[in-house]
């Protein structure tokens, strides 16, 4: 019995439509302390709305699957697995990118003891981390070693071994506190 042709070429009245006409959706929500309005495709996760339509390549494109936690956000300041929350489900809300950390053209101090420290390696874990270790200091300033552990252990990284990841949170939690002991 003979194969059927290629469905493609059986069907030359097909059209495809542009890209510009498959953004039906729109949002309102605030990324990294700015109000964005932001169009896409209905069925755009948060992380391909922030990759492909708003340009914030901080928030890496790992699994898919929410095993990985390479695409981890805050979402209204807890950390969410982007590849896994639709953009709509975000109007409204606020969220916080690796872009958004630091503040007035300094780094956010988990991201100097990061570089301090020799926490990130290859670098593809590392904005998860970060953002994912900020949601920590910001719910509890002065975390265990266990609780550090227990914040990230949806973080998988390839390269640390993640001594140096806890060295670098425990050592910005002692530099967040003193920042704020000396403004009081």
């Amino acid at each position: 019995m003979p194969q059927p042709d290629n469905l493609l070429f059986r069907c030359p009245n097909v059209t495809t439509l542009p890209i510009e006409s498959q953004k039906i959706s729109q949002i309102r929500f605030t990324l990294n302390g700015e109000e964005t309005d932001v169009s896409f495709a209905p069925y755009k996760t948060l992380l391909e709305v922030l990759r492909e339509d708003l340009g914030h390549t901080g928030t890496k494109h790992g699994c898919e699957l929410g095993e990985c936690g390479a695409c981890a956000v805050l979402l209204d300041g807890k950390p969410v697995l982007s590849c896994l929350v639709l953009a709509l489900e975000c109007g409204g809300k606020q969220v916080l990118t690796v872009e958004g950390l630091g503040e007035d053209g300094n780094l956010h101090p988990l991201q100097d003891a990061f570089a301090d420290l020799g926490a990130a390696q290859c670098g593809y874990c590392t904005p998860a981390i970060l953002v994912t270790a900020k949601a920590l200091l910001d719910d509890n300033p002065h975390p265990s070693r266990d609780q550090i552990r227990e914040a990230i252990s949806g973080n998988l990284c390839r390269c640390t071994g993640y001594l140096q990841i806890f060295e670098a949170v425990e050592a910005a939690m002692l530099k967040i506190a003193d920042q704020k002991s000396s403004v009081t």
